[in-house]
């Protein structure tokens, strides 16, 4: 029997029975961002990934998933393809560190959507411990240029990999919460999670 009188005989395949053409279409050169969403407690997330590591990470609530993966398309490749398998590592890293098993990420990050400064500062973001934070000023000193602050704040707002590029970590001289990509009430959660609770606003 060939595969066309078995699907009329016995239907479609179930989908835990569908073959995965992922490993088929990186070999064959094919697949150059994998992508898969993530449930969380701060709502669905989108990661992408390149054979060099993990390159994006987004709020599918805030940012459009659709402009996203045509930012992927568009910046790296128009090869993108749903790749759940290739986004296990790090879905097993959020999970863990949501649940209070995880205090440091050991996935690889692909830093190709960032540049110069802000690249530097986002770095500097990523070297910042499980619930210690930062300020502005102190990334931007990291990162070579003190007074360049704002500048720091701007990086840190269009962060391609909120989360495990923690810019969260990042207040205000003050102490005061300052900016969030993903919106205030997430940066509070993420606190949280890391013992810092209490911060204020």
């Amino acid at each position: 029997m060939n595969a066309i009188e078995d699907y009329l005989r016995h239907g479609p395949p179930a989908p835990d029975e569908l073959p995965d053409f992922t490993d088929a279409a990186a070999a064959a050169g094919l697949l150059d961002v994998a992508y898969a969403t993530a449930d969380s407690p701060l709502g669905t997330l989108l990661l992408a990934a390149t054979p060099r590591g993990l390159v994006r990470l987004a709020y599918v609530d805030f940012e459009d998933e659709d402009e996203v993966l045509e930012e992927l398309a568009r910046k790296l490749s128009p090869r993108l393809l749903v790749a759940p398998r290739k986004l296990d590592e790090p879905r097993r890293e959020l999970d863990q560190y949501f649940s209070g098993a995880r205090r440091r990420f050991d996935v690889p990050i692909d830093w190709q959507l960032t540049r110069g400064f802000a690249r530097r500062v986002l770095q500097a973001t990523a070297n910042i411990p499980f619930g210690e934070t930062s300020t502005y000023k102190g990334v931007a000193t990291e990162a070579g240029n003190p007074r360049a602050f704002r500048a720091a704040g701007n990086a840190l707002g269009s962060n391609p990999i909120p989360i495990i590029v923690p810019c969260h970590r990042i207040l205000h001289s003050g102490g005061g919460l300052g900016g969030y990509t993903g919106g205030l009430d997430r940066k509070r959660v993420l606190l949280a999670v890391e013992g810092r609770g209490s911060t204020a606003g």
